[in-house]
């Protein structure tokens, strides 16, 4: 398993895009092609996305869960007009970090 080592300096703190992991895919992995390489995220990020849709759960050991939380209706306000909107309940997506994930994170 390769440890993921950053952003390139220039990008610290930035979010990481789609279009850069698959360049840093490409760069540890030269022996596959470039339309192979996305076809692989794309079937991996559908794979997590269906099973969410059903209702289930994805654990990447070592990585992290991705699973679904239910929100309750509530009452939330417009923000332009201040006038309150009926918000209706709904299922979210959540991702709980894995012990390696959290320990690399408040690393001193």
């Amino acid at each position: 398993m390769h440890e993921f080592s950053g952003f390139p300096e220039n990008r610290k703190g930035a979010p990481m895009i789609r279009s850069e992991l698959l360049e840093k895919l490409a760069e540890e992995n030269p022996e596959l092609k470039p339309d192979e390489i996305e076809k692989i995220v794309d079937l991996f990020f559908n794979q997590i996305s269906q099973k969410l849709a059903e209702g289930g759960r994805v654990e990447l050991r070592g990585f992290g869960a991705f699973s679904t939380r239910q929100r309750k209706p509530r009452t939330g306000r417009n923000p332009r007009t201040g006038e309150s909107v009926e918000v209706p309940a709904k299922r979210v997506p959540y991702f709980k970090p894995g012990k390696e994930i959290r320990e690399q994170l408040n690393k001193d």
